[in-house]
């Protein structure tokens, strides 16, 4: 059977195109006091920009950001898509509650009670699905361990929503130790009512990743910022074997790879069992965020 058409996807990492080259710069200003290479601070438009190619995040002035995303989104068959709380993501949530759902990025963990009030603020206020934390990118950086994250853990599991953590080496030109994979295994001990999703790859230690998963129930791996022919081998062996559960199709639209690569490379490569494909592309999905009982689906 391969890839299924029609299963309703649920991406976990949709955004919306900049109508500038200026305006996309400026989302990325918040890392600049962690750089120290020429490249990124003068010549790249994003902090990884090495690393991608043909990025489809900017558009003409007069488009509609969100009608632009949510075409492509009917085109290539992604019927929910979860976005960070932009204006343009608030507006889309507005627009289509039945296509959009919110997540929300913290900005500041060294701030602790700024974050817990955040989080709360953002449940009440918006009903976001997730938490999303960049450990890397934070100044200065701070650790998926260090202990101003466990008021954020506790806030999260009293809430009930998942966090979204990058691990693994970070992308832009920075140190990569807040992401090491193992740091995962303490707060999985310390918080075992948490449901942590690790995004943008968890590289080098994708093995290691998948012995943690196997080890600690809620946590689980999106597949953030990967081209399907990229997808570690690891983690696709997990996935079709013991770890069908805890995979989860997450893309990198439109700040990286585009929806028609996507989808395109996830029929040419098959890297999925007939059987792991529903749970990839949406079943894992609605269990982890637990959209049965917050968008009806099934």
């Amino acid at each position: 059977m391969g890839f299924p058409d029609d299963i309703g996807i649920i991406d976990l990492g949709i955004g919306f195109p900049y109508t500038d080259v200026e305006k996309k710069k400026a989302a990325y200003q918040f890392m600049r006091p962690l750089y120290k290479d020429q490249a990124s601070l003068e010549e790249m438009e994003f902090p990884a920009e090495y690393m991608f190619k043909n990025v489809p995040d900017v558009v003409s002035p007069d488009i509609d950001p969100i009608e632009w995303t949510l075409h492509e989104m009917d085109k290539w068959g992604v019927q929910v898509g979860m976005c960070g709380m932009s204006e343009d993501g608030i507006e889309a949530k507005r627009r289509y509650p039945d296509r959009f759902m919110l997540t929300m990025e913290l900005k500041n963990t060294n701030d602790v009670i700024g974050s817990v009030r955040s989080i709360k603020e953002a449940k009440a206020e918006h009903d976001i699905v997730a938490v999303g934390c960049f450990p890397c990118g934070q100044f200065p950086q701070v650790p998926i361990n260090d202990p101003k994250m466990y008021p954020v853990y506790a806030t999260c599991v009293e809430e009930d929503i998942p966090l979204f953590m990058n691990a693994g080496i970070v992308g832009p030109r920075m140190p990569s130790y807040p992401q090491h994979v193992e740091h995962l295994d303490r707060v999985c001990y310390d918080f075992p009512e948490l449901t942590l999703v690790t995004r943008h790859g968890c590289e080098p230690w994708e093995k290691l990743a998948m012995k943690l998963m196997l080890k600690w129930p809620g946590l689980h791996y999106c597949t953030s910022a990967f081209a399907p022919k990229h997808y570690p081998e690891d983690i696709v062996k997990y996935a079709n074997t013991r770890g069908a559960e805890k995979i989860l199709y997450c893309g990198y639209f439109p700040a990286g790879i585009s929806l028609e690569r996507q989808f395109t490379e996830m029929r040419e490569f098959n890297p999925f069992k007939d059987t792991v494909w529903p749970k990839f592309l949406r079943e894992n999905a609605i269990r982890v965020l637990k959209l049965d009982q917050k968008l009806g689906l099934s």
